[in-house]
């Protein structure tokens, strides 16, 4: 590929641009670190497909970020499951069931985009509820009847970069029977919810009626995994076992309750919360969960500067503002993930009625 002279003095403009702007948009630092770690890699010695693998992940994921981010303010669920699950199997049923549910109670779906659990997914929400996440396999079909042609359809060459934004985007898990692939999927969100590199998100394994597939795989997780040492008692609590459609949609939606998000500031693990909850039940909850502290006590909080200073400009249409919610601060030991899940439930068990009517809203 021959660059041309017109070509490259535009981008040379761009640049220019981008640089002297960094003092004034409102993520300027991050830009800029971006933009020497860029700097610094063209001084290795790399080879052509490095480049390339380069190149192909960030149209990757600058294709996604540009499609999901007028949809940041509603909740997504993730559906994963087996391509190669017939349309007349009950798992299929289940899954288009249970996306109906989920975007008639105002969730959006998000789904790899083929075929079996994954078009049933698409089916059950419609496309203007749907996302596609598709990538291109000599093996596969590509993308479902009820996704393909939409916008909201994004093909990725990568799958580490699909499976980014199946993760990065979603606020619930939904995984139906399935191979290598969707076993790969459900083990990759235990572990980034297990280690805290994902923030709390609720996971439900859904059989089909009378099926055991999830059971036996349990039995695999209790009896070679937690027997052993190898992972924690509570880490079983990390997931919810059902071949019910309404207790699946129940448990994801109930984690929103009283529960908004999190996030980290110098430290401390700031909790905003949908509801204001009494003394009595921070009491109670200090009580319950004060071996996960490393100092202090989980005390009220209003919000922190650096969390005023990140909601600005007002003039971002697409930010997700939170600065109005109550809070909850705890210095946590970032290790016991699965006690910090036990917390989050406990939490939403004291909503009032009026508490979340649309969990499904940021």
């Amino acid at each position: 590929m021959t660059i041309t002279a017109e070509a490259l003095q535009a981008l040379k403009q761009q640049l220019v641009d981008l640089v002297d702007g960094l003092d004034s948009s409102p993520h300027g630092e991050l830009i800029y670190q971006t933009l020497t770690t860029f700097a610094h890699l063209t001084e290795e010695e790399l080879e052509r497909l490095d480049w390339k693998i380069l190149r192909s992940s960030l149209r990757d994921m600058h294709q996604a970020l540009r499609v999901f981010a007028p949809y940041r303010h509603t909740r997504k669920i993730s559906i994963f499951g087996s391509a190669r699950t017939p349309s007349d199997h009950p798992a299929y049923a289940m899954a288009a069931e249970f996306a109906q549910k989920a975007t008639a109670q105002g969730f959006m779906v998000m789904t790899g985009a083929g075929g079996g659990i994954m078009e049933a997914g698409n089916k059950g929400a419609g496309a203007e509820n749907s996302f596609g996440l598709n990538i291109d396999l000599p093996f596969e079909q590509g993308a479902n009847a009820y996704i393909e042609g939409d916008p909201r359809l994004i093909h990725f060459k990568y799958f580490f970069t699909r499976k980014l934004f199946l993760l990065k985007e979603t606020d619930a898990i939904a995984v139906f029977p399935g191979g290598f692939g969707t076993q790969d999927e459900a083990f990759e969100c235990l572990t980034l919810c297990q280690t805290g590199k994902a923030p709390p998100t609720p996971m439900v394994l859904v059989d089909a009626p009378g099926g055991t597939y999830w059971r036996d795989w349990d039995q695999y997780i209790q009896n070679q995994l937690s027997a052993n040492g190898l992972i924690n008692p509570e880490d079983r609590q990390l997931y919810t076992i059902t071949d019910d459609v309404s207790q699946a949609i129940e448990s994801l939606s109930q984690f929103y309750r009283v529960y908004h998000s999190c996030r980290y500031v110098k430290g401390q693990l700031v909790l905003r919360l949908n509801q204001e909850i009494t003394d009595e039940q921070l009491g109670q909850l200090n009580q319950e969960f004060g071996d996960i502290l490393l100092s202090g006590q989980i005390e009220k909080t209003i919000p922190l500067p650096r969390e005023l200073e990140d909601e600005q400009p007002l003039t971002q249409t697409n930010f997700i503002r939170t600065v109005h919610l109550p809070r909850l601060m705890l210095h946590f030991n970032q290790r016991d993930f699965s006690r910090l899940y036990q917390l989050i439930h406990c939490l939403n068990q004291m909503a009032t009625s009026e508490a979340a009517q649309h969990p499904e809203r940021k």
